[in-house]
């Protein structure tokens, strides 16, 4: 490759090819994205990094070099040399659509088959076949500006946090394996037979370590890896901004980490974020919304019917009074927008999320239809109208379940209906924090309950005392951001008193000696002098995602997994050898 660039260097990048070198000779370099011969002339769009430009080889110029130019075909590396000159037809679709290039040279520095996919930001190629041949995907303006962004906001990251005192710290990716949370990546060790490293779910154990350090602030951007069942917008392994800070209170936390949102949203999307931001309390995301990471950008918050249905004499109802829950949704304008035919499709909404069905009530053109009609009476219809403030052309949906299911199914049938009104306003951004979580939530298949964040989260000071004796009511000191209805972060305060701690994992069910085993470096820290401490942690790729308007997580990353944790590119995961397999002493059981 050396010797064909012999004699040549780029003078610029194609995109930036504009009016002010108009008579200057420029060197390209870079890949044909399309040619046209017209018999005496041949256009070429060369592409790079920054942009597309205009190259014309005309026969009446320049014959050898002509003939050459006509061998040109898409993808083919090439370098340029020739004169800026003004376009005669202007394409005001691209910065440089006003000049050309003349071409005085051609140098060819490597050809192309043809791709099996085109390099163009609408070609409705599959995302299998995306990901197989990824570095051709990633040749797209519009995959290339969102890798862009995404550098650029680990700048925007590593500026604010080192201008606030913070310090970048590595730590390690072969950890000892956890029995809380997902599964983590097991590595076995060649070295010490039948034992096992794991890659890091997150830095949390490494960096209070570093808060008992003396590191005072401490900040990352990070990998980590969690073997769990993937969804559409999980990856097995993902980034972290993981930050934490000494000698903090929840207040100071959110504190700083609000002004890093204002500056990220001004550097990436040139939006100013309103401070302090909005907070609501767990308990309160799950009454009004039904779920903990609630979109602001619509309404359709949820309204707890149960007073009004008491004695209806509807059994759906009445099952539910005293130990589940009943609560509706008005759609507002839903009357003409979802027919009975689509109201059962939003009852089969419903019912995945565990719900039985979906009472429903249609207020048109002054009438009211609806099958539970003729089983409640006219004071309990008109009551659960005007507790919905039902108006006319609205569309009244009521779920009686057990608590959970109701909250899992409005409120994620909230979001639907937002969707298919098209309700969301485009580029607008609705930020809050959700405090107060619940410390522990219950684990049906371990029979137990289990830390609802991680094990060394503080609870609230006032339900210390109920640690071991009321688990379910005991709140955390926990919070979590959550930006257009997806969590883009969470933290917490941690415990830094052994006692406080060793309470904590009698309530895990944790024996001493379990504790110990699992956690013995950490409790041993602690008793050195832990500081208070406490931080948060964002992902990376759902902001990146944010910013750049991305649906999908793998847009956002340069060489992501499939949703069955796969790499089409590599052919990862793969099996490997009788003799690797002997070295780190695992056999493969059939």
């Amino acid at each position: 490759m050396a010797d064909k660039l012999t004699g040549l260097k780029r003078s610029h990048y194609c995109g930036e090819v504009r009016e002010n070198l108009i008579g200057n000779e420029v060197v390209i370099m870079g890949w044909i994205s399309k040619e046209r011969n017209l018999g005496s002339i041949v256009f070429t769009d060369v592409r790079d990094r920054e942009g597309i430009v205009q190259v014309v080889f005309d026969d009446t110029v320049d014959k050898e070099l002509f003939a050459k130019a006509t061998g040109l075909r898409s993808e083919f590396v090439v370098a340029v040399k020739g004169t800026v000159r003004e376009r005669s037809s202007i394409n005001a679709k691209i910065p440089t659509g006003k000049v050309e290039i003349l071409a005085n040279e051609l140098r060819i520095l490597n050809k192309s088959e043809v791709p099996p996919i085109y390099i163009k930001d609408d070609d409705n190629v599959s995302e299998n076949m995306r990901l197989k041949y990824r570095s051709l995907d990633l040749r797209k303006p519009s995959m290339q500006k969102k890798l862009f962004a995404r550098s650029k906001f680990y700048k925007v990251t590593r500026d604010f946090y080192s201008a606030e005192g913070f310090i970048e710290v590595e730590t390690p990716m072969l950890t000892k394996p956890t029995p809380e949370g997902a599964r983590d990546y097991l590595v076995p060790s060649r070295i010490n037979e039948g034992q096992f490293y794991a890659l890091p779910q997150s830095p949390q154990l490494m960096k209070q370590l570093l808060m008992c350090s003396g590191f005072d602030r401490y900040f990352q951007i990070t990998k980590c890896f969690r073997d769990e069942d993937l969804r559409a917008n999980r990856q097995p392994e993902f980034t972290q901004i993981d930050t934490e800070m000494s000698f903090v209170d929840i207040e100071d936390v959110m504190e700083i980490n609000e002004r890093f949102l204002k500056y990220a949203f001004k550097e990436m999307v040139g939006v100013d974020i309103t401070l302090p931001l909005k907070r609501i309390s767990y308990r309160e995301s799950m009454d009004r919304f039904g779920v903990d990471k609630p979109d602001l950008r619509f309404g359709l918050e949820l309204v707890d019917v149960k007073e009004q249905v008491r004695n209806s004499g509807f059994k759906v109802f009445d099952s539910q009074v005293e130990t589940g829950s009943i609560r509706g949704i008005n759609i507002k304008g839903g009357a003409d927008q979802y027919s009975r035919k689509q109201i059962s499709k939003l009852e089969e909404f419903v019912k995945t999320y565990g719900a039985k069905g979906l009472a429903w009530i249609k207020l048109e053109n002054g009438e009211v239809s609806s099958p539970i009609v003729k089983f409640i009476s006219e004071d309990t219809l008109n009551s659960l109208i005007e507790k919905l403030k039902g108006e006319d052309g609205d569309l009244l949906v009521f779920v009686a379940d057990e608590e959970e299911v109701v909250f899992d199914s409005l409120g994620n049938l909230r979001n639907k209906v937002a969707r298919d009104m098209d309700l969301i306003k485009p580029d607008s951004y609705e930020l809050l924090w959700i405090t107060e979580f619940p410390l522990f939530e219950y684990d049906k298949e371990e029979e137990r309950y289990v830390a609802k964040h991680h094990p060394f989260t503080a609870p609230m000071d006032e339900d210390i005392e109920k640690l071991e004796s009321d688990p379910k009511n005991c709140r955390a000191k926990a919070y979590d951001i959550v930006i257009n209805g997806d969590e883009m972060g969470g933290g917490s305060i941690r415990i830094n008193d052994p006692q406080i701690q060793e309470k904590m994992f009698n309530a895990l069910g944790f024996t001493s000696e379990e504790a110990e085993e699992k956690f013995g470096f950490l409790i041993d820290a602690f008793k050195y002098g832990a500081p208070p401490h406490g931080g948060i942690a964002y992902g990376l790729d759902r902001l990146i995602m944010l910013f750049t308007d991305s649906s999908n997580i793998r847009d956002v990353i340069a060489f992501p997994k499939t949703q069955s944790a796969t790499d089409l590119l590599t052919g990862a995961p793969a099996t490997v050898s009788e003799k690797q397999l002997k070295e780190v002493h695992v056999k493969v059981i059939d």
